[in-house]
């Protein structure tokens, strides 16, 4: 217990208590309080609130779409549309800005190629506040679909056929059976997406810098970006106003739900409803969705990586994979990327092992108001936007380290540090479902045989989680190698990740290499998902979260 009570402080307390402190200070020295009444700060959360609550609506639209069809009808291929429907979810968001900025405007090489491109000179369209809006609500429809799925799933059949016999239409049970009890999941899913479209980073920065659209997050980019004497108070002071309005959020959830009682009878069948010969116009309506949400853009990155520059149209004669041959054995600052992500990432998903088996463990065997704070602060840096959580790591190692006098900022361990506190809930999931599914009865066995502690661990229950801990391993790596927003503000010279140089190689003009290295990524993300799939059966229950 002393082990996991560090870790968690040192992961979550400290920098959240360090960031709480510096937005004091600089609310009662000043300093870091004027940026608040900034014309630069009011447009921005107004650019903030608009984009993420646009982003929610549609969001809304295409994840409840995808959920009441995926989980109440009998169309077919529900795995597979699962599994496409998550991806965009797995996608680093700068590469779906990237892939769309690439499939529309008037320089697209998709639409060249094709002959649909608009005439030059025509503006890009996504360089907009809906633009952005859109983008962040594809983005996060899988968290709406996840959050309604659940929901949905559990609706008894029971009560669904009941209404049936009694004479009520489709249309009906669906008003008044399972649209009610699909509202929880609604507003939960409302409320993340909003949440994170609050704290995204890499689609405003890709859509919004070049047409002077400011958001929040971007606004603290921009500033740590031209540091100065009030750095420090001024990005601590708007991380804590993107967290106040996460929370405002969240908040709002809770109300919204207050009061109301959704609680089920499970009879063990869920709900379903037989399209009959609307099945088919159903399957065809969501592989079309997918295909201009998800195929499109897809095929619009892999037209880019193989021109030469942007504008140029894809044919015989400018095909060429010169962007990845440049990328892959000449560029120094892609290849340096490609380690440090890697090197991240695989740090990363093991070492948060050493912390979340005994965590995962303690809070499975160990119930209690201890047991459930702690998994509270565990989850809360995952809950906080990237950008309010890198901030907090730079308030919190800026200084020099007690004892040893060296400081973490400006070096690669920054970025782990802070990778380790963000991704500490996604590591304890699939552990803590294995612990929880787990007989306790085997390790009271093997207790009353007079194996200790650490015997029990070593040969009872680590064999017993190893597959759940295989599949956390590959959850955080898939999500720590394609990370921006932390890493966006930590980075500094040699010490870039994938997602910062993709981000610095469009935002440079080179557009043939930012977009052949998102390939590479997308490719690297569809593996990883198809290895997980694979390995499927030998995972707890509720670990993938395109098979929940």
């Amino acid at each position: 217990m002393p082990f996991v009570l560090g870790a968690v402080f040192l992961l979550s307390v400290l920098p959240l208590i360090r960031l709480g402190w510096a937005g004091f200070s600089g609310l009662t020295e000043g300093e870091g309080a004027q940026v608040l009444f900034e014309p630069a700060t009011f447009a921005a959360l107004r650019n903030t609130l608009l984009t993420a609550a646009g982003g929610t609506g549609v969001s809304l639209v295409l994840g409840a779409l995808f959920a009441f069809a995926v989980a109440l009808t009998d169309i077919r291929g529900k795995l597979i549309l699962s599994f496409a429907f998550m991806l965009p979810m797995m996608i680093p968001p700068q590469v779906t800005a990237l892939a769309w900025v690439e499939m529309s405007g008037p320089a697209s090489p998709l639409l060249k190629t094709l002959g649909l491109a608009p005439p030059l000179g025509s503006p890009q369209p996504l360089y907009s506040l809906s633009g952005i809006a859109l983008l962040l609500g594809v983005q996060h429809a899988p968290l709406v679909f996840l959050a309604v799925k659940a929901g949905l799933a559990a609706i008894p059949r029971d009560g669904v056929e009941a209404a049936r016999l009694s004479g009520a239409s489709p249309f009906r049970v669906f008003r008044d059976i399972v649209l009610p009890l699909g509202v929880p999941g609604l507003v939960a899913g409302a409320a993340i997406a909003f949440v994170s479209g609050i704290g995204n980073f890499g689609i405003p920065a890709i859509l919004g810098i070049p047409a002077s659209i400011e958001t929040l997050p971007t606004l603290i980019f921009s500033r740590l970006a031209s540091f100065g004497a009030a750095t420090f108070g001024e990005i601590a002071m708007l991380s804590t106003l993107i967290a106040l309005i996460s929370a405002s959020g969240l908040l709002l959830q809770q109300r919204a739900l207050a009061g109301r009682d959704y609680r089920l009878i499970l009879s063990g069948a869920s709900a379903a409803f037989s399209l009959g010969r609307l099945r088919i116009v159903a399957e065809a309506l969501l592989w079309v969705i997918l295909a201009l949400v998800l195929a499109a853009p897809l095929l619009a990155l892999v037209a880019s990586s193989l021109v030469p520059a942007y504008g140029v149209p894809l044919n015989f004669e400018t095909i060429s994979l010169k962007a990845y041959g440049e990328i892959l054995f000449r560029q120094s600052v892609t290849l340096t990327a490609l380690g440090n992500s890697l090197f991240l990432a695989s740090a990363a998903a093991i070492g948060l092992l050493a912390i979340t088996v005994p965590a995962g463990y303690l809070l499975t065997r160990r119930r209690g108001a201890l047991a459930n704070f702690l998994a509270i602060l565990i989850e809360i840096p995952y809950a906080l936007p990237g950008i309010v959580l890198a901030v907090a790591f730079i308030l919190t190692f800026a200084a020099p380290l007690p004892l040893i006098g060296l400081s973490l900022y400006g070096t690669i361990w920054i970025i782990l540090v802070a990778y380790f506190s963000s991704f500490l809930a996604v590591s304890l999931k699939p552990v803590m479902s294995a612990f929880l599914q787990m007989d306790p009865s085997l390790e009271e066995a093997a207790r009353l045989a007079g194996a200790g502690f650490f015997h029990r661990m070593r040969d009872v229950l680590l064999p017993l989680v190893a597959p759940a801990a295989g599949a956390s391993v590959i959850l955080v790596f898939l999500i720590a190698a394609n990370e921006l927003t932390v890493s966006a503000l930590l980075w500094s010279a040699g010490t870039q990740t994938l997602g910062v140089a993709i981000f610095n190689l469009d935002d440079s003009g080179s557009s043939d290499l930012a977009s052949a290295l998102s390939v590479l990524v997308v490719i690297l993300v569809i593996a990883l998902m198809a290895a997980l799939e694979y390995f499927a059966k030998y995972l707890p229950e509720g670990v993938l979260p395109w098979r929940n």
